[in-house]
């Protein structure tokens, strides 16, 4: 995040699903599997010119997604031309129950799971089911209460749960990073996550330079204090978690040295060695390759 013009790449992350998702979204498909089997045998002996069950697919949408990647996806999966489901998102017709603070924008609200795909799938059906999920899995007591013990609405506490999604891999980092951003906004600092520059500019990088930083853009968090307007991606469970319970500690700055590796401190000096450390280990691995 704060303070660095460009660090090692860590190896492209691993979709990561949350495991209510797998079990909640995949029951359809895990039932449609096991009548594929069984419905044969019952028929032995009947009707042989009956038609088979329509076999089941389904839909990764991987934790971190941003919008534009969902709608894509779901073009792809469906056959549709690109751009049919980034319509259908803005489209008051597709009837998407979100909150009003998102003033119809779905960022953030498409749950990432695996989604079962049917003949009778469309945009709009798969939308719906995506940000009917959300509707459920962010609209627990828990979460409620951790939003309003930040002093946050729900609209809020998934746009920080975006950033803690898009800045960390691991859970224990989530959390660490879900605390830096609220000691940031405790303290009037601004955000300066590299996350909402890539948002911004429509790109996922880990080389964040100077002139990035100075774009004129409301998710310039570099420039601009508090929350962007929206949430830069749709979080899973774990990130939620962090932004409802983040870690205790004082931190205020950290940066990705080497994948594995993210160091977290409350003094600039500090970080100022750490990012030191990152642009050393990027200057000896662009030098070898």
């Amino acid at each position: 995040m704060t303070h660095r013009t460009w660090r090692p790449a860590p190896p492209r992350r691993r979709s990561r699903l949350t495991r209510r998702g797998r079990i909640v979204l995949l029951a359809g498909a895990l039932l449609t599997v096991a009548t594929a089997v069984t419905v044969p045998l019952l028929l032995l002996g009947q009707d042989a010119d009956r038609p088979a069950p329509e076999k089941q697919r389904t839909l990764l949408i991987p934790e971190g997604w941003r919008g534009g990647e969902v709608y894509a996806a779901v073009d792809r999966s469906l056959g549709l031309p690109a751009g049919t489901t980034r319509k259908a998102a803005g489209a008051p017709a597709t009837g998407l129950p979100l909150p009003a603070a998102a003033a119809g924008n779905p960022e953030g609200y498409l749950f990432p799971a695996t989604y079962p795909v049917t003949k009778a799938s469309t945009p709009q059906s798969l939308l719906r089911y995506m940000v009917d999920t959300a509707g459920k899995r962010f609209g627990g007591r828990t979460i409620a209460e951790g939003a309003r013990g930040h002093g946050l609405s729900l609209h809020q506490l998934v746009i920080v749960a975006s950033i803690v999604q898009a800045e960390a891999d691991t859970p224990e980092d989530m959390s660490r990073v879900a605390r830096v951003v609220y000691n940031r906004l405790a303290q009037g600092m601004p955000l300066q996550m590299d996350s909402t520059i890539n948002y911004a500019l429509g790109r996922d990088t880990v080389d964040t330079t100077h002139q990035d930083t100075r774009i004129d853009s409301p998710y310039n968090t570099y420039e601009r204090r508090g929350l962007p307007p929206s949430p830069i991606g749709n979080p899973g469970d774990q990130a939620m978690g962090a932004a409802v319970a983040p870690a205790k500690g004082d931190w205020l700055y950290f940066v990705t040295v080497r994948h594995g590796d993210t160091r977290f401190t409350a003094d600039y000096t500090e970080h100022q060695a750490n990012v030191a450390d990152f642009n050393e280990l990027r200057r000896a691995a662009a030098g070898r390759s």
